[in-house]
């Protein structure tokens, strides 16, 4: 992987925002190995790019994970997504937009409407993902 930023490159100011926002982004993503409404892979992608410019050491746990590390590589590599995790992405979206329309006072609705159309906008993105590295066989 060449998304690497030499460590030198950046302050030492840069470097350890960063790693901070990747242990951030590691602990919300652990949150979400909990929490059915809460994402793991997308806090941990990021993480891993924070990773790579201010934490070798942790970039590397990230990529050699057991769980997740394989999500993470074939995502940076290949721009996979699994279509399993599309679907559970789209019917999270739709439950959050069901409640969203559910609870939000009518005053609300527009910029809900906006959030949904945003939404929307996402899903089509992922979609339109490949869901498996050129080449491997169909499973």
């Amino acid at each position: 992987m060449q998304t690497q930023v030499p460590g030198s490159a950046l302050s030492a100011p840069a470097r350890w925002f960063l790693m901070t926002l990747a242990g951030i982004f590691v602990l919300l993503g652990l949150i979400g190995l909990f929490l059915p409404v809460m994402p793991t892979v997308p806090f941990l992608i990021v993480a891993a790019w924070c990773a790579s410019r201010s934490s070798p050491r942790l970039h590397r746990w990230l990529l050699q994970h057991p769980r997740f590390g394989h999500l993470l590589r074939d995502w940076y590599e290949a721009g996979v997504v699994p279509r399993r995790a599309k679907w559970i992405t789209s019917v999270m979206m739709t439950g959050s937009t069901c409640m969203m329309l559910y609870v939000t006072p009518d005053r609300w609705l527009p910029a809900v409407w906006a959030i949904i159309a945003c939404m929307a906008l996402i899903l089509l993105w992922l979609w339109r993902r490949p869901e498996r590295r050129p080449g491997d066989a169909v499973r």
